[in-house]
């Protein structure tokens, strides 16, 4: 996390665009891959980390502008979720890093929306992306689920997306931390790619330097033969001499920052006469741009 005094400003900022009502952020779910337990890699709203900083899930907050309030709403692990997990801080630490002042139990979420409805105070949420954020919305709103992309806050909308517009020199940081992580990925790519390996096999040796740099792929590795296809995700197709592999990958770090770069290379040591003139046709393009 960032310090508190960051979220704390981003916060202030937040609600001096919005002006009224309340701020709904969902966190995101641990979402199961082939049944309830087995999940993916947890991935947090970039929103919800952006002003809470908070990597984990089952969350929400509330921040009622009409009422100067911000609450965490969630539940502490218990002692049998210990076994399987090991002992974590408990939300009222994550709270403190955060700033916020008030932890609730998430039994407590829905109540306190339907009575920011009775008061007549408008509700602000950001266009869901996750079925399950969708439902949910519809569910502690009572907003019928085929209506909520339609009832988003525009206001809302517009206010988050013009304050990460802009980024702070921490933030910067990440990025660049994230970018060099996601450059050395394609350095390995071009020194491993060589004739008769599988373009899964040179995916996988990226995946892993995305891993050991503390974070994760910011999105699944594209790596081709086939660039002509513009989200090829890497096959067990063999890469031979005299093809050209277009790689698209990028890191992100424990913050949640990211790196995204493309390039394409040949298998063989040297591109062949045709190749070379037809990437420096890319190049020149790229650089007059």
């Amino acid at each position: 996390m960032f310090s508190k005094e960051t979220y704390v400003a981003r916060r202030e900022s937040l609600k001096k665009k919005v002006g009224s009502g309340l701020l709904i952020f969902p966190g995101n779910k641990e979402t199961g891959m082939n049944y309830k337990d087995n999940w993916y890699p947890f991935r947090q709203d970039s929103t919800f980390l952006y002003y809470f900083g908070m990597n984990l899930p089952d969350l929400y907050v509330l921040i009622d502008l009409d009422n100067d309030k911000e609450i965490l709403f969630g539940d502490d692990l218990t002692p049998e979720d210990f076994v399987w997990v090991g002992a974590v801080e408990p939300l009222s630490t994550y709270a403190e890093k955060s700033g916020i002042a008030e932890v609730q139990p998430m039994s407590r979420l829905e109540a306190y929306i339907k009575n920011a409805q009775q008061k007549a105070q408008p509700l602000h949420y950001l266009p869901p992306y996750r079925n399950k954020v969708t439902i949910e919305i519809s569910n502690l709103t009572g907003i019928p689920v085929n209506e909520v992309e339609a009832k988003k806050s525009t206001e809302f909308t517009k206010a988050v997306i013009a304050q990460r517009s802009i980024k702070s020199a921490e933030e910067i940081k990440e990025i660049h931390k994230a970018v060099n992580i996601t450059a050395a990925m394609h350095r390995h790519a071009i020194k491993w790619t060589k004739h008769g390996v599988t373009e899964k096999q040179i995916a996988g040796e990226l995946q892993a330097i995305a891993i050991a740099g503390g974070g994760n792929i910011s999105f699944p590795i594209i790596l081709t033969k086939n660039g002509q296809y513009l989200h090829n995700h890497a096959t067990q197709a063999v890469v031979e001499n005299g093809d050209i592999v277009l790689c698209d990958c990028g890191a992100e770090t424990a913050m949640n920052y990211a790196g995204d770069m493309t390039r394409s290379f040949p298998v063989a040591e040297r591109f062949t006469a045709i190749q070379r003139e037809v990437y420096s046709i890319v190049l020149d393009a790229h650089e007059s741009a």
